[in-house]
């Protein structure tokens, strides 16, 4: 597919890095609207000397001398200041000075999670501490657990805010925790916070949490809570400005069909965001909410994702062409399976033992599993021990497979993990696949620094580490690993068959739906339930059917590397280093860091 000549791997390479470059900068016009405004990476230092980071969004024209009304926008939980694009870019374009801020223990800013009311407090105090910020002007927003953030940040200084925006989220504290204001989050009232726009999903996956006794996302206007907070007895309706916008009592509902998630992508939901801040905030112009360029990012950050996943395979092959790598390299053996009724026995229970276990080890690693200093982050815990046991179980089987089968030959060289020359050539392969990601790494860290995004579908991110991520980075790497060896194994040496090893292609294909075909049918039965009913099926997983949403895409593409590295090398070591490096870095950078350092 990809190795029909030198000539076409130097042409695909030249192509991924041109889609790498074209994407960034297509990204930055989205990001700047076009250059009207400009993106700073800004640092500052919030309570106890934490370090927080943001992205400042500041207007053309916009000075000390001519200061703009300002806006506060806060990501949720296991996101990062880039997934408020959409919306920081919306605001500033309509002269709002924006300011995007990592939580504490996300993106750029210093763990832990949580700590000092995630950050929102702090995040205000620096947006008023901006000469180029008219103070008697500024909208709080937050998305899910940015919610908790802003409504912090009201309770910690309620003369610095004029009006509050909640994203999929609702005032109250963190469930479990006191309703303080410098601990978590107040809660609301009919008056508290100050002109309270709530944008509400149709298919919110969070209603239960948010907005308690709601059955589904499309009744949390019925909620005890919600009535209270706009001040009536009655469901609330969704086309009424409640209370006055000049007594601080104004309250609306808007309820854009996406979900939760979805909010981050929708015009609809950024189009209700901006309506709510020109309704409360005065000083911005008067563009109407429906004008939006935003998408142009999304489009530039996904092509530059793309980009940068295909330079592997170009790279990867004129890498391993050289003769220093040569011992990375040997015979792929015959293959163990024929495509009968056993092969598709053995490729279902493939598919679904990872599903199966994907919910139970979450919930251990994420809830039982206490966040260390060695492995400080809690939901990579949980995907950790997820692919703990998957690589423990893919042991089992196969070891079962093979004795069942009791194959001649050489096993090593059957299954994939033939040494050639003994373990220096899979440390070869192990430089091999860190070049390559290494490299990928670089072209991310250039592309931030001159267009100030990430590479991004959404919020499968590959994004830059910051100096705590390193430990946890290498903490991580070698669970990982054995991960992916195992799926090698399994794939290559168990699953594989004449009409496989015949095709790249039809490998490919095969193998992707293997490896991602099962969490494809697992978000299926959670969101078909959500589309028709407006709940999932499992209400309180909703944070893990969320995060498998990633799983599908991130599975694919671990699939494809795989089955590429193994048909160039015979071997499983450099496809499973490749993707252990990639997951890990995904997974570290773009989640939070609950340990403290």
């Amino acid at each position: 597919m990809f190795d029909s000549g030198p000539d076409s791997r130097v042409v695909l390479l030249a192509v991924s890095l041109l889609l790498v470059l074209a994407g960034g900068a297509l990204g930055y016009w989205g990001h700047t609207a076009g250059g009207e405004i400009t993106v700073k990476d800004v640092q500052f230092e919030g309570t106890n000397g934490t370090t927080m980071s943001g992205h400042l969004y500041v207007p053309e024209g916009v000075s000390a001398e001519e200061p703009a009304p300002g806006v506060l926008a806060v990501h949720g939980y296991i996101n990062t200041k880039q997934v408020q694009t959409p919306f920081a870019t919306e605001y500033a374009r309509r002269g709002y000075v924006t300011l995007a801020i990592d939580q504490t223990g996300h993106g750029g800013s210093a763990p832990p999670a949580f700590a000092n009311a995630f950050g929102g407090p702090d995040g205000l105090a620096y947006l008023h501490s901006r000469e180029i910020v008219r103070n008697d002007s500024v909208a709080i927003t937050g998305h899910s657990m940015g919610g908790w953030a802003i409504t912090a940040a009201a309770g910690v200084h309620p003369e610095k805010y004029t009006a509050s925006l909640y994203q999929g989220s609702a005032p109250g504290p963190l469930p479990g925790q006191p309703a303080v204001p410098n601990g978590t989050a107040p809660n609301g009232s009919y008056t508290y916070p100050r002109n309270m726009g709530v944008v509400f999903s149709e298919y919110d996956e969070f209603h239960w949490l948010m907005w308690p006794g709601s059955p589904a996302a499309d009744a949390v206007s019925d909620t005890e809570k919600m009535q209270t907070m706009f001040g009536t007895n009655e469901t609330v309706e969704e086309d009424r400005v409640y209370g006055n916008v000049s007594a601080g009592s104004a309250r609306k509902l808007y309820t854009p069909a996406t979900t939760h998630p979805g909010d981050h992508i929708s015009t609809a939901a950024v189009g209700d965001s901006v309506d709510w801040i020109q309704r409360t905030v005065p000083g911005g112009t008067s563009m109407a909410p429906s004008n939006q360029v935003w998408y142009w990012k999304e489009v530039g950050t996904a092509l530059a994702l793309v980009g940068g996943i295909l330079f592997l395979f170009p790279a990867g092959s004129l890498l391993l062409g050289r003769d220093a790598f040569e011992d990375t390299t040997g015979d792929r053996a015959e293959p163990a399976a024929e495509s009968g009724l056993g092969w598709y026995a053995n490729a279902l229970l493939a598919a679904l033992l990872p599903v199966v276990t994907y919910y139970p080890a979450m919930v251990v690693g994420d809830t039982m599993v206490p966040a260390t200093p060695v492995f400080p982050q809690q939901l990579t815990n949980g995907v950790a021990i997820w692919a703990l046991v998957n690589t423990l179980i893919t042991a089992a089987l196969v070891g079962i497979w093979h004795y069942r089968r009791d194959a001649e030959g050489d096993p090593l060289a059957r299954y994939g993990l033939d040494r050639g020359d003994g373990w220096r050539s899979v440390g070869e392969a192990f430089g091999v696949a860190a070049a390559l990601v290494g490299a990928v790494y670089l072209l991310v860290l250039v592309v931030d620094a001159v267009f100030t995004v990430d590479f991004r579908i959404w919020f499968v991110a590959l994004t830059p580490m910051s100096t705590w991520h390193v430990p946890a980075f290498l903490a991580y790497l070698p669970i990982f690993v054995l991960f992916f060896v195992a799926l090698g194994v399994l794939l290559h040496g168990r699953l594989r068959t004449p009409a496989t090893t015949a095709s790249l292609r039809r490998a490919m294909a095969t193998n992707t739906l293997v490896v991602a075909g099962g969490f494809l049918l697992l978000v299926a039965v959670q969101y078909v339930p959500l589309a028709l009913d407006n709940a999932l099926l499992l209400p309180q997983l909703a944070l893990y059917a969320i995060v498998s949403l990633s799983f599908v895409p991130v599975l694919g593409v671990a699939a494809v590397i795989s089955t590429y590295f193994y048909r160039r090398t015979g071997r499983v070591w450099t496809g499973a280093f490749v993707n252990a490096l990639l997951v890990t870095w995904f997974l570290v950078a773009g989640t939070a860091t609950h340990a403290a350092l």
